[in-house]
């Protein structure tokens, strides 16, 4: 399942404007909160879709019953770019377990790259719900590698994908390898190009959320 959150005009909207305008992306501390609200957002709606259980509170005149999650779910996300995302999450659902993942672009002359995974740390995820942020999905093949280096530390019961932008070609590819995840989007555009980046999308959004970084 693939839910765009720009298909109904709300704040999302001006968020994702914000991140593609290449004069606002100057002010870093602006990208990483547009990015924090929009995974915000998606966190809220994702919410309401968790089971839940009824649990008593002691007020200071008497007593209340209210609706509380049955489990936390797991937080992952993919370094460096994940992280500003990953916060977002977290603000939410704070008492979260979570995981993080190592994944780059290794570039080889011809212009192709492969998929470099190199680093994971990952609480008990067996039988849990998985909520993993990238803000870009373009290929999907970093996505989809973190996955499954996921799975060797066990079987999520459910897998929810967090993104600020993805192509339809990524979205295509992920939902090949996982059917049965949910895509929560904060648009989706439908360009890529030959060296997988996304049309119009918005750049690199590691370097505009964290500064631009040695190329070896």
């Amino acid at each position: 399942m693939i839910i765009n959150l720009s298909e109904q005009h709300s704040l999302v909207n001006n968020w994702v404007s914000e991140l593609r305008d290449i004069e606002i992306q100057s002010d870093r501390m602006r990208f990483r909160r547009n990015l924090e609200r929009i995974a915000e957002v998606a966190a809220y709606e994702i919410s309401k879709k968790m089971p839940w259980k009824e649990k008593e509170v002691t007020t200071p005149l008497g007593t209340s019953t209210g609706k509380v999650l049955e489990q936390q779910p797991v937080l992952a996300t993919i370094l460096r770019a994940g992280l500003a995302m990953h916060t977002g999450l977290l603000n939410y659902f704070d008492k979260a377990d979570n995981a993080f993942i190592s994944a780059y672009r290794k570039h080889n002359p011809d212009g192709s790259f492969d998929i470099h995974m190199e680093y994971m740390s990952c609480p008990e995820i067996e039988g849990r719900m998985l909520i993993l942020s990238d803000p870009m999905i373009a290929t999907g093949s970093s996505l989809v590698k973190s996955i499954e280096f996921l799975k060797e530390e066990g079987d999520f019961s459910e897998l929810h994908i967090v993104c600020a932008i993805a192509c339809t070609v990524g979205l295509e590819y992920v939902l090949r390898a996982q059917p049965k995840a949910t895509i929560w989007c904060g648009d989706i555009d439908d360009e890529i190009t030959a060296k997988g980046y996304i049309v119009p999308g918005l750049g690199d959004a590691g370097d505009l959320a964290f500064g631009s970084k040695m190329q070896n």
